[in-house]
């Protein structure tokens, strides 16, 4: 790529310093969980519920679960899932079976009455002060996945109209909060 690239709000010359930039400062403004970036004890224990009420899952397969469905924003560490998955069998919510060298941890029907008196995490619409886990951040990051696409793959035409879209919806949304 080179300087025969437009200008426009994405940087000077090649849009991809600008676009990466854009998707960075994106993602920053959607992970922000709070002062301590951190998700609370009973957020951990609302999705470790909500998985295994689905089916039985490994340790490490939970956190991969809770880091796809929050749409990669809330990836939580072995040290607040496994202690969570002990005192949910202390309570007597799950049990554990040994499969080729791993722990399963499968729902008890105690913990399916548990689950469903709880939400998972990132079904809520609005999370104010978790930084929000809705579909409006994964759709936010989503859109600034793709114009980086554009930005690395796209011929000078295309990323001029994809500037175009982005400034449109721009707009758009700035619209919406208008009427109401």
């Amino acid at each position: 790529m080179s300087s025969s690239f437009p200008t426009g709000p994405f940087g000077t010359g090649n849009p991809l310093d600008g676009m990466w930039q854009m998707m960075d400062q994106l993602r920053a403004s959607f992970d922000k969980r709070g002062s301590s970036g951190r998700m609370g004890r009973g957020d951990v224990r609302a999705a470790v519920l909500t998985l295994l009420a689905e089916q039985p899952m490994h340790g490490y397969q939970i956190i991969r679960e809770i880091e796809e469905r929050s749409g990669g924003s809330w990836k939580p560490s072995a040290g607040s899932v496994y202690p969570t998955l002990q005192l949910l069998a202390d309570e007597g919510l799950v049990t554990t079976e040994e499969s080729d060298g791993r722990k399963t941890y499968i729902m008890t029907d105690l913990g399916h009455a548990e689950a469903a008196k709880s939400q998972a995490p990132w079904e809520s619409s609005h999370r104010s002060e978790h930084g929000g886990f809705g579909a409006l951040p994964k759709a936010g990051i989503d859109l600034a996945q793709a114009a980086a696409q554009v930005g690395r793959t796209g011929t000078p035409e295309q990323v001029q109209e994809a500037v175009g879209v982005l400034e449109d919806a721009r707009r758009r949304l700035y619209a919406i909060l208008a009427q109401g």
